[in-house]
C-alpha cells in the first residue's frame, strides 16, 4: 500500500502556476536601444521591470572588477526584483542586449498594488523559488563540472529557454557572444573560444554572426556519457 501511495504522489498533476501578468496593471513602457544600461551599480535599480520585447543581460560585479551575468530575461518574463529591498550598495546591473521595450513598476506601485491583489504576491514568490531552484543547480554545476561540462549545460539551459526548434530537431538561437558565455559560465572567454570550436568540430553546434545551431540531444547524451 506504502509503495502505491508513493507513486501516486510521485505521477500528481503538477498545479498550475499563478500568471502575474493577469494581476498586473498596465504600465509606462520604456525602450532601450542595444547595449544601453538599463540600471547599473551608480544608478541602482528603483523599479520591477517586465520585458515586452527584446532581450536584457542582468549581471553583477565581482570583489575583483569581474562582470558576472546572473540570467538573460525575455519577452514576458521579470527582471530587477533587488528594487524591493531598497538596498544602499548593489553590484547588479542590466543592459539591453538588443533593441528593448520594458514595462515598468516602481517599488512603492508595487506594494500598493500586492495589497490590493495578494494572489501576484503568490506569482511572483512563485518566480522567485524557481529561480533559487535554478540558481541551485548552476551552484551544483560549479561545484562538480569541468568548464566543458559547465558550458554544456550552458549552452542546453540557453536553448531550453531562448532557442527556437527547427525540423533536423537542432534548436536556433540569438548569436551569444563568447565573452557572454565566459560571464555566465565562470571562466574566461579564451577558453570559451576553445570549447566552442571543440564542440563544432564533434558536430554538436554551430556557430556564426548570424546565431548558433545546438543539436540539444547529442548534446544531452555527450553530458551522459561524460558524466566524470
Amino acid at each position: 500500500m506504502a509503495t502505491l501511495a508513493s507513486s501516486s504522489t510521485l505521477v500528481a498533476p503538477q498545479k498550475p502556476l499563478e500568471d502575474p501578468l493577469a494581476h498586473l496593471p498596465c504600465s509606462t513602457i520604456m525602450e532601450y536601444k542595444k547595449g544601453q544600461n538599463i540600471y547599473s551599480q551608480d544608478q541602482p535599480s528603483t523599479s520591477i521591470y517586465l520585458v515586452i520585447e527584446g532581450k536584457v543581460k542582468v549581471s553583477r560585479m565581482s570583489d575583483d572588477g569581474h562582470q558576472v551575468m546572473v540570467d538573460i530575461y525575455q519577452t514576458d518574463e521579470f527582471f530587477g526584483e533587488s528594487a524591493l529591498l531598497n538596498l544602499a550598495h548593489r553590484a547588479e546591473q542590466a543592459c539591453a542586449l538588443e533593441n528593448t521595450k520594458l514595462m515598468t513598476w516602481t517599488s512603492a506601485e508595487l506594494e500598493d498594488i500586492l495589497t490590493k491583489r495578494p494572489r501576484l504576491a503568490v506569482a511572483l514568490l512563485q518566480i522567485l523559488v524557481q529561480r533559487t531552484i535554478e540558481f541551485g543547480h548552476r551552484i551544483e554545476s560549479f561545484s562538480v563540472d569541468n568548464i566543458a561540462r559547465r558550458l554544456a549545460r550552458s549552452l542546453i539551459r540557453f536553448s531550453d529557454r531562448l532557442g527556437t526548434p527547427e525540423a533536423d530537431g537542432s534548436m536556433r538561437m540569438a548569436p551569444f557572444t563568447h565573452e557572454l558565455l565566459s560571464q555566465y559560465v565562470g571562466t574566461s572567454r579564451e577558453i570559451v573560444t576553445h570549447y566552442m570550436n571543440q564542440f563544432r568540430r564533434q558536430g554538436y553546434l554551430r556557430y556564426s554572426r548570424k546565431g548558433i545551431i545546438l543539436y540539444r540531444d547529442a548534446f544531452r547524451e555527450w553530458l551522459r556519457q561524460n558524466a566524470h
